[in-house]
């Protein structure tokens, strides 16, 4: 062995930087077993506790791309540009904004990933069109960008698979909220991913891993350096998570309200996000001067929509599920709606089956919650606040106790709501 990985550990334990070669074998011989996970484990500790300076996040998140292939979109005739979210509940933006994109003649690329915990994923809210396949060969994802523009699909075994074994264990030992653990884990898929341009979404509230803007500020730095690291034109967008985006909570429910935007509706936050991550994104690959809102309210964006869907064996003609069971909340006093807690909302909508607890858990399609009201609504006692949506009963009672502990009504009408809270470029 070139290096020993107890060694490793106390150094970094001690407050002292790893090299590059150091890192480089670490993440080599984690990849192929020769370090044992309960060291990488001790590791991920050390780092969560004594961080790490912006040198060594650059080399273990290149560490982490040698670890697998990279895609190479360069004989595309179009530029391509991607976006990524930290993760939140309701975040749907995904859906509408790569057809969005798309539909100004730009490529995108999302590599997507599934739920786990009260964060919902892209891929099981697709997953909910009857027949949609999120698995494509490297192939059949760099024709059906070249043919239609845009994609969204799993991310292929072959990239930075060290990303995939380190990302399991991080959320096992406790350390899912190291900074360099998280952009690391993100830059290594998008870098290897092959996109020129990347506009990263950064939530920040209860319902995010990063509570507060400071954190949040401090992610978007690294995750912005990185990409410049690597020669992508990176740039990030700091968005509110206090309170879900939208109206629906869940899969199918989340198609539902992606297909409202797409046809010139859906609701005010979830299409002011959409419009600025595209603008953003088309800024980076050359197009400004533009408004997004016009491929939404003339078809051109639910066009691209159709097309990446069919692509993928989505019948959007077919019902979606629908759970058998539901219970409405309802008010109990008269006032506005103060409090709509983002945390609270996605943990009982896990809780109604939209989520799992394991990687291996399937999810319930059409389990959620839709609100009827949003912060800022006048409501009168007994209004119904939201509805919860589940196939098994028996979840109910410790769901709706969740969800009402997020709910508060006041006399007093709340500030308004905030979304882009900054820019990192």
């Amino acid at each position: 062995m070139k290096f020993s990985a107890v060694e490793l550990i106390i150094k970094k334990r001690e407050h002292q930087a790893l090299t590059t070669d150091e890192i480089n074998w670490l993440v080599d011989a984690y990849t192929k077993g020769a370090v044992a996970d309960e060291q990488m484990s001790a590791m991920a500790m050390a780092i969560l506790l004594n961080g790490m300076e912006r040198e060594e996040i650059r080399d273990l998140t290149m560490a982490m791309i040698a670890s697998g292939e990279r895609l190479d979109f360069s004989g595309l005739s179009a530029k391509t540009a991607d976006k990524h979210s930290t993760g939140g509940v309701g975040d749907k933006i995904t859906l509408p904004l790569a057809p969005l994109v798309a539909s100004y003649g730009v490529a995108v690329p999302q590599l997507s990933g599934r739920g786990l915990g009260h964060t919902g994923g892209t891929l099981d809210k697709l997953e909910a069109i009857p027949g949609w396949q999120a698995s494509l060969s490297n192939t059949e994802l760099y024709s059906q960008l070249a043919e239609i523009g845009a994609v969204i699909c799993a991310a292929g075994a072959g990239l930075a698979p060290a990303d995939r074994k380190l990302y399991s264990l991080r959320d096992v030992t406790g350390t899912v909220e190291a900074i360099p653990l998280i952009a690391s884990s993100i830059m290594s898929k998008k870098i290897a991913e092959g996109t020129s341009a990347l506009v990263l979404d950064v939530k920040v509230g209860s319902g995010a891993f990063m509570k507060t803007l400071d954190r949040a500020t401090e992610l978007a730095k690294v995750l912005v350096q990185l990409g410049q690291d690597a020669g992508v034109k990176t740039s990030a967008l700091l968005t509110d998570m206090s309170t879900p985006l939208g109206f629906k909570i869940g899969n199918a429910l989340e198609v539902e309200e992606s297909v409202e935007v797409l046809t010139g509706g859906g609701p005010k936050d979830v299409v002011e996000l959409t419009v600025e991550l595209a603008k953003e994104m088309l800024m980076h690959v050359g197009i400004t001067g533009v408004d997004p809102t016009e491929n939404l309210n003339n078809g051109k964006a639910m066009d691209i929509w159709r097309k990446m869907i069919t692509a993928q064996g989505g019948d959007l003609d077919a019902p979606m599920a629908k759970a058998k069971e539901w219970h409405t909340i309802r008010a109990s006093s008269s006032g506005f709606v103060f409090q709509l807690d983002a945390l609270a909302l996605g943990v009982s909508s896990w809780r109604l089956g939209a989520g799992r607890e394991r990687k291996e858990d399937a999810v319930q399609f059409g389990a959620g919650i839709e609100l009827h009201h949003q912060v800022g609504d006048e409501v009168a006692a007994g209004d119904a606040l939201m509805t919860l949506y589940t196939d098994t009963p028996e979840k109910f009672e410790r769901a709706i106790e969740i969800a009402e502990s997020g709910i508060s009504i006041s006399e007093a009408m709340p500030a308004e709501r905030k979304l882009i809270l900054g820019k990192i470029s």
